[in-house]
């Protein structure tokens, strides 16, 4: 006889988007970070903003309030980079994700998390792992490996490896 634990806690970050509050497993964060001017990269989907350099690693960086058909992410004192893995069939890829600001990481019982609605959503719920309350507001538990398509995170690791290799031709032609 298979037994289902209710009581099993995970922990999630939340963060926000306009006037939504979002939340995803800490075990898909690598770090959090300022704010910094991502680079464009030519032929990039529009909701990549480019890319930047953290300790030596090329991270792309996309906008998630226009993966969410919101307006462009204007960047203010608490904007920040969720530097995040992100596996799409069989393959991890870290990104980083541009977010209004990162609110706290809290604990949620497996229990606690209603199933995401049938209808009435702006986004779509395949995404969508649940939705959770906390002090009285609720908060949408993203699936962050079903965020991105297949194809749209090929062209993100296109766009990675050619802003790599146009860095490095843009420093060897500066040497």
């Amino acid at each position: 006889m298979e037994t289902t634990k209710t009581d099993e806690t995970v922990q999630y970050l939340t963060f926000s988007l306009d006037e939504e509050v979002f939340a995803i497993d800490v075990a898909k964060v690598r770090e959090i970070l300022d704010y910094t001017q991502a680079m464009r990269v030519p032929g990039a989907p529009e909701f990549m903003r480019g890319i930047v350099n953290v300790r030596g690693n090329v991270i792309p960086v996309v906008d998630m309030r226009l993966k969410f058909g919101m307006s462009k992410t204007e960047r203010t004192v608490n904007t920040c980079i969720v530097v995040m893995e992100v596996d799409v069939e069989g393959e991890t890829t870290v990104l980083g994700a541009l977010v209004d600001s990162v609110q706290e990481v809290f604990e949620l019982e497996h229990g606690h998390v209603e199933p995401p609605p049938k209808m009435g959503t702006r986004w779509r719920t395949q995404f969508i792992k649940g939705i959770g309350k906390r002090n009285d507001h609720l908060i949408i538990i993203l699936d962050i490996d079903m965020v991105f398509s297949l194809d749209e995170m090929t062209q993100v690791e296109r766009s990675r490896i050619a802003a790599k290799t146009m860095t490095a031709e843009e420093t060897a032609a500066a040497a």
